[in-house]
């Protein structure tokens, strides 16, 4: 059992245990927070099937926690359907309806998918009449009879899934909702994505947002199944949340019609989590794990998003995903001497979870960035003599290069010039010292090889709005605070306590290509869990 601890440095504190656990390429971490204070911590191996290692870490943070205390809500993280996608596993037999007859046709759905992930889906793709201009007038009515026969289609071809695209639907999204509720009509038991709940303006890119999220349909709603077996088998009958790619959380049913926006959560838990423990509201957050490092950059406490389309298993996107820079480097990364010239090359390739047995320090013939640290005196870890024999300059000369790519990667993140502080998490963060170029100050909060898991457990309820609005009938002021106010209301709709959201992000694009005074908004806005302490 850990020590309890106070972290953080929330202004709001709520009053029941949270459960966050994180599902991580090599481990499963599980914290048990009460407001600030860490009541439990584990980490267990993660497992093909997920929900085993889930109840396993369940089994071990109930175990630890105070007798007569019971958590009040489980808020999880996984890179189980990011695995999925990469992976062309479990993918879900899915559909592309297009509404933009008959403009779009040069460019057809899937138009830019690989190969093997459009086979893995099954490749069916309809066009038909129907779309809005930027302003909602209708490009071409919608055909109900037309989309019917693609139903029936569809049928035929055993579709599973489907995702409905029409063009500027975040502007007027009337043609995707009567085309799926013919679509349900026709085929009994079909999961239909609608592009306008999930995607940005940008109609491909929309388009491959919905569909991804179509295809993973099945395996979400089976995933969520076996966490709610895995809670009631540990008598947890209270809720389910997991967490998003953009920080903030969603409830269960809410992840099994969505899947899409948990890709990415893990490193946006990371940057939640060391936020949450460091004070840290504007900053860069590095995580370093096992086999990779992950270096995003926090604004206003949350991760900052991406502002260009971002590709998920090789397919280009424009939902929202944080801003992160991976590089192959991690505490299992295998270093290598290239001849005489002292040259050292550190990865691509780790041990990663095999740390424990193939590292030097631990007995085994592989020489790790870890084996490396703790010969120069960074980590106390394993059996010191066992690394006695390593070349002091092969030592010195690979701590020089992990340094020299983490403060490369920060600077890449990096808006500006000046200093900013620096958070290091995760347990390969052991790899680099505190004097980092172009940190103001660096770091390294308690506890903080579980930041993820603690990111999962204190994250909060968010509501987000992105609008095409028109100006020649409103100010400016007008049309931000009517995207604030419905921002908010999606927050609170989504489970935040009213008196508790805040805006926390607005973005004004002016769009200059359409006929008319139009700007493009987007709010964010977060609050606390109403049932969590409120």
């Amino acid at each position: 059992m850990v020590e309890v601890t106070t972290l953080g440095h929330q202004s709001v504190v709520p009053s029941t245990i949270r459960l966050g656990i994180d599902v991580g390429g090599t481990n499963t971490d599980a914290v048990a927070m009460d407001g600030p204070t860490l009541l439990a911590r584990t980490k267990v191996p993660t497992t093909e099937d997920v929900t085993s290692g889930i109840f396993s870490a369940l089994e071990e943070i109930l175990n630890q926690i105070p007798a007569g205390r019971r958590p009040g809500a489980v808020m999880i993280g996984t890179t189980h359907f990011t695995n999925a996608l990469v992976e062309r596993k479990g993918l879900t037999p899915t559909a592309v309806l297009r509404l933009a007859l008959p403009a779009t046709t040069l460019l057809p759905p899937l138009i830019d998918w690989p190969a093997e992930l459009s086979d893995a889906i099954g490749g069916f793709t309809f066009m038909a009449q129907g779309g809005h201009e930027f302003d909602g007038r209708e490009i071409s009515p919608l055909d109900r009879r037309e989309i019917r026969n693609i139903a029936k289609q569809m049928r035929k071809d055993g579709v599973l899934a489907a995702a409905v695209c029409g063009v500027f639907s975040p502007v007027n999204p009337v043609h995707e909702q009567e085309a799926a509720v013919i679509l349900e009509e026709e085929i009994p038991g079909i999961q239909v994505t609608m592009s306008h709940q999930n995607g940005r303006i940008g109609i491909l890119e929309r388009e491959n947002a919905a569909t991804i999220n179509a295809s993973l349909a099945g395996l979400a709603t089976h995933t969520i199944g076996g966490i709610r077996v895995a809670l009631e088998k540990q008598a947890l009958s209270v809720p389910l949340y997991l967490t998003q790619n953009d920080g903030t959380l969603m409830d269960a049913d809410f992840a099994a019609k969505f899947p899409v926006f948990t890709i990415a959560s893990g490193p946006t838990n990371s940057m939640r989590g060391a936020a949450y423990l460091s004070g840290v509201r504007d900053g860069i957050v590095v995580d370093i794990g096992g086999s990779s490092t992950d270096v995003g950059a926090l604004v206003n406490g949350f991760p900052r998003e991406a502002s260009v389309a971002m590709e998920l298993g090789g397919v280009r996107t424009n939902f929202r995903m944080p801003d992160v820079l991976s590089i192959a480097l991690g505490g299992g990364s295998v270093i290598r001497e290239s001849g005489e010239s002292g040259f050292v090359s550190i990865g691509p390739d780790s041990i990663g979870y095999r740390l424990t047995e193939d590292s030097q320090i631990f007995g085994g013939c592989t020489l790790t960035a870890t084996d490396v640290a703790a010969a120069s005196g960074l980590t106390q870890i394993g059996n010191p003599s066992l690394i006695r024999s390593l070349d002091t300059n092969l030592v010195s000369s690979t701590i020089r290069e992990i340094k020299t790519q983490v403060e490369k990667t920060v600077d890449r993140m990096k808006t500006t010039m000046e200093p900013l502080p620096v958070v290091l998490v995760g347990g390969g963060s052991i790899l680099v010292d505190d004097d980092l170029n172009g940190a103001s100050r660096v770091l390294r909060p308690a506890h903080a090889d579980v930041a993820n898991a603690i990111g999962a457990a204190m994250s909060q309820v968010g509501g987000q709005i992105e609008g095409v609005y028109t100006l020649d009938n409103m100010t400016r002021e007008q049309a931000l605070d009517t995207a604030k106010a419905e921002a908010v209301e999606r927050a609170v709709h989504a489970g935040a306590a009213p008196g508790s959201v805040e805006i926390v992000e607005i973005d004004e694009i002016p769009l200059t290509y359409l006929p008319s005074n139009a700007i493009l908004i987007r709010v964010k806005a977060a609050g606390e869990l109403i049932n969590v302490g409120n």
